[in-house]
């Protein structure tokens, strides 16, 4: 089975979804893009087209590649679509409930060798493994935002993944290009359990009133030599996101020192998500990007 995988299914069209199926078509694998209404996989593909664009014009990419990258990619407007698929990546909304779903809907319509893997960013694996029919063929491929440039891959094992399934994942991350880092299977696993609670405490920073928002990032931009500051890639990243990634390390590691910031959760509740709904520790509906506090 190693090496065989052709066929990349892919559920969720949005940042982290098109820009997966994005790698995967430059790759050379066949994509098929799924996700809950078809405008939003129309929408999907046409940030993929945009993005690839931009790829040719600075000369990261030739015509030739950009052409056949997009036409590997394919629609799959109901889950039916994807039973071809040697590889599902679940891409949908970082949520318990929906992602067990999906997995629910999805696993009598693949074929029985498929792998099905999840882009969480902080979920057990071996949790959501145990709601599919194949514990032993799922796993953790975890890409960093924005896949296209991000050079990492977090690739997490279940306690029941198989080794074929561990060769087969990590023969596909290195044909996109990726560096692997090898997590277990624990709650944020590397990068977010790491990166998170740095954002949460410069949160608490603003909070308490040590520093400004431009005061804390242009420390940790100056100061940790940090190509953002730590509030600027909160709102890139997405409040609520950040919010939940928090709540799953404070519920399962247990330790105060994940609690979310009162502030992180008030921003939230107020809608304030950052980039995506303009408004976050910056507002950027003007011209330049403005901090709210």
């Amino acid at each position: 089975m190693a090496g065989e995988l052709k066929t990349i299914g892919v559920i969720g069209s949005g940042q982290m979804g098109n820009g997966i199926a994005h790698v995967c078509a430059l790759a050379g694998y066949t994509v098929l893009l799924n996700d809950v209404s078809p405008e939003r996989i129309q929408s999907g593909l046409a940030t993929i087209n945009g993005n690839l664009t931009r790829q040719h014009a600075k000369g990261l990419i030739s015509e030739e590649a950009k052409v056949a990258a997009l036409g590997a990619i394919g629609p799959a407007n109901n889950l039916d679509d994807l039973g071809e698929a040697d590889l599902v990546i679940e891409s949908a909304t970082e949520n318990e409930q929906v992602k067990r779903k999906i997995f629910a809907q999805l696993c009598p319509l693949l074929k029985p060798e498929a792998i099905l893997a999840t882009n969480t960013s902080s979920l057990s694996i071996t949790r959501l493994a145990a709601s599919t029919d194949r514990p032993e063929r799922f796993i953790g491929i975890h890409f960093m935002n924005p896949v296209p440039l991000m050079e990492l891959i977090e690739l997490v094992r279940g306690i029941a993944t198989e080794d074929e399934t561990f060769e087969a994942s990590k023969i596909f991350c290195a044909r996109l290009g990726k560096t692997i880092a090898v997590a277990e299977d624990f709650p944020g696993f590397m990068v977010n359990r790491i990166l998170l609670p740095m954002i949460n405490e410069a949160i608490y920073t603003l909070y308490e009133g040590v520093g400004s928002v431009e005061a804390i990032d242009t420390a940790l931009r100056l100061g940790a030599n940090h190509p953002m500051g730590p509030l600027q890639l909160a709102d890139f990243i997405g409040l609520d996101t950040c919010l939940s990634i928090m709540q799953v390390l404070y519920e399962g590691l247990a330790d105060t020192k994940y609690r979310p910031c009162p502030l992180l959760v008030k921003y939230v509740e107020a809608g304030w998500l950052g980039r995506k709904t303009q408004r976050g520790f910056y507002d950027y509906r003007g011209e330049k990007a403005v901090p709210t506090r």
